[in-house]
């Protein structure tokens, strides 16, 4: 019984002297801005852990910056993806904040050579080359890429550029002032010559008719 009474006691003198260092540890307002190494350039949404402190997590904004409320000796962690993850202390300060300048260093992860090819497997690598059709020359193949069947195919599925549609819409654009210039030449009776035509029939029958009724 004496044991059981000494254990117990011990137990609870570590955890009241436990309770009285966490609540003798002084409360500040940690804050700062998470940079990258060298460049010095932020780094936004990085997540902060509290680790001391119930794993509490917070996110710096866009540009690096956080701020929360966190014990002198607490034990703060900085993840973020492509970035090494960062164990720092926050240490003893005079007043009741602190702002830090973490810098986190960047992952460099060299991935092995890969050559790409355009055939899963070497047999149908092997397949392709001994079914090429070398027997055509150079000019046989130009002839048949220009002719008027490739021409149209590739006109329907390549989209038309700005210096092709700038030269159809001036085209468009002389054609329909050259059509409103014939329009109003033909339109005015003074530059018709078929007008003039007829004039000069009606001025010629009129002499005619006044010699004839002068006789």
């Amino acid at each position: 019984m004496k044991l059981l009474i000494s254990i117990l006691f011990t137990v609870f003198a570590l955890f009241g002297s436990s309770a009285l260092c966490a609540q003798e540890r002084k409360i500040i307002q940690y804050s700062g801005i998470v940079t990258t190494v060298g460049s010095g350039l932020p780094v936004g949404y990085v997540t902060v852990t509290n680790l001391s402190f119930r794993n509490e997590a917070f996110a710096a904004n866009n540009e690096g910056y956080f701020s929360f409320v966190a014990h002198v000796g607490d034990t703060v962690r900085f993840t973020s993806v492509g970035f090494d993850p960062l164990v720092v202390t926050i240490p003893e300060v005079s007043g009741d904040k602190y702002t830090a300048n973490i810098i986190m260093q960047n992952l460099v992860t060299e991935l092995p050579m890969v050559t790409p090819y355009p055939w899963a497997s070497i047999e149908e690598f092997n397949i392709a080359f001994m079914n090429l059709d070398v027997s055509e020359d150079n000019i046989v193949r130009v002839r048949r890429s220009l002719s008027y069947e490739s021409l149209a195919a590739m006109a329907a599925v390549i989209p038309r550029d700005g210096n092709e549609m700038r030269s159809i819409n001036n085209a468009q654009s002389f054609n329909t002032m050259n059509n409103k210039v014939i329009n109003q030449r033909y339109a005015n009776p003074l530059l018709n010559p078929f007008a003039w035509g007829s004039l000069i029939q009606q001025i010629t029958k009129g002499s005619q008719s006044r010699k004839s009724s002068n006789y």
